[in-house]
């Protein structure tokens, strides 16, 4: 079972791809709520890379690293990335309202599938009103 969540972003492809692979860019939008936030990223963006992302609770209570390793890299169309025994795609398409981005995933085990899509798509949320703050300050 996959699990998918997306967004539409009213940005130049090359903002959004810039936006979703640039460690700068990540450590401003990867969390899923406003108590947590991503204090460190990495990204060695090709077939074999590795990524990391330091997620931690504000309040500094618990935190993990979000890390695996490029699978396939389509530059300015696809992502996909194995992390542990889990896969995602992220795909990048161009529509009359700017670009969708879609990820799929392979959830795991502990919690809801309801609970990792939220998660996810608010991460997601999070993807595309940042890139939008960054156009609006340009």
């Amino acid at each position: 079972m996959k699990v998918t969540v997306e967004t539409t972003v009213a940005a130049p492809m090359a903002e959004v791809w810039r936006a979703y692979i640039t460690p700068e860019a990540i450590v401003q939008w990867n969390a899923a709520s406003d108590d947590w936030h991503t204090t460190a990223a990495t990204v060695d963006l090709r077939e074999g890379g590795k990524f990391c992302s330091r997620m931690e609770a504000r309040d500094g209570s618990q935190g993990f690293d979000f890390e695996g390793v490029y699978t396939l890299i389509e530059p300015l169309r696809r992502i996909e990335y194995a992390f542990g025994d889990r896969h995602a795609r992220v795909d990048f398409d161009e529509t009359g309202a700017g670009v969708r981005v879609r990820v799929e995933f392979d959830p795991e085990t502990e919690f809801p599938v309801e609970y990792q899509q939220a998660g996810w798509q608010a991460i997601l949320d999070n993807f595309a009103r940042y890139v939008a703050a960054q156009r609006a300050q340009a």
